[in-house]
C-alpha cells in the first residue's frame, strides 16, 4: 500500500486533517489536501495520485461532481465520493461520474481502506483491459491491411 498515492479533497479543514493522519496510518501516501474543484483538477493533473477521495459539497463554484467527471476525463484517476450527503438526487449525479465507491461520512477506517482497495484493484484491471483492448485493435488493423494488400495483388492481371 505505501506506494500508493492519494488525493483528499475535502473543504473542512478539520475533518481533512483527520482524514490524512487516518490514511496516513493505513499506510497511504496523501500526496495533497485541497479544499475545492478547481484547485483540486489541478492538483490532479500536476501529482497525478493513483486516486482521490472527493467531498461532494466544496468551496467554491464548482462541487466534487463536477470536479470528478473533470478529473476521470482529462487524468483517468478513479474517485471514491468521501461524503455526509446520501439523498438520491445527488447519488445520480455521483453515479454518472462512475466513481469507484461512495462512503458516507461518518466512516469506519475499514470501511475506506475497503473502498480504496477495491478501487485501486478495479482501475488496474481496466487500464489491462484498455491495454489489451488497443493492442488487439492495431493487430486487427494490420491484418486487414495486409489482406488488402494480398487481394490488390491477386486482382491484378
Amino acid at each position: 500500500m505505501s506506494n500508493n498515492t492519494i488525493m483528499l479533497v475535502e473543504d473542512e479543514i478539520i475533518v481533512a486533517a483527520d482524514v490524512k493522519m487516518r490514511l496516513e496510518n493505513m499506510g497511504y501516501d496523501v500526496l495533497d489536501v485541497v479544499d475545492n474543484g478547481e484547485d483540486a483538477i489541478q492538483a490532479a493533473g500536476e501529482g497525478r495520485p493513483n486516486l482521490i477521495l472527493m467531498d461532494i459539497v466544496l468551496k467554491g463554484e464548482m462541487d466534487g461532481i463536477e470536479a470528478a467527471q473533470k478529473i476521470r476525463d482529462l487524468y483517468d484517476i478513479p474517485i471514491i465520493y468521501l461524503t455526509a450527503y446520501s439523498d438520491t438526487k445527488i447519488l445520480e449525479r455521483a453515479k454518472i461520474t462512475e466513481a469507484f465507491g461512495y462512503v458516507l461520512k461518518p466512516f469506519e477506517d475499514r470501511e475506506v481502506q475497503s473502498a480504496i482497495e477495491m478501487a485501486l484493484y478495479k482501475h488496474k484491471s481496466e487500464q489491462k483491459l484498455k491495454e489489451s483492448e488497443e493492442k488487439y485493435r492495431k493487430l486487427v488493423e494490420k491484418f486487414l491491411k495486409v489482406s488488402n494488400e494480398i487481394l490488390q495483388e491477386l486482382s491484378k492481371p
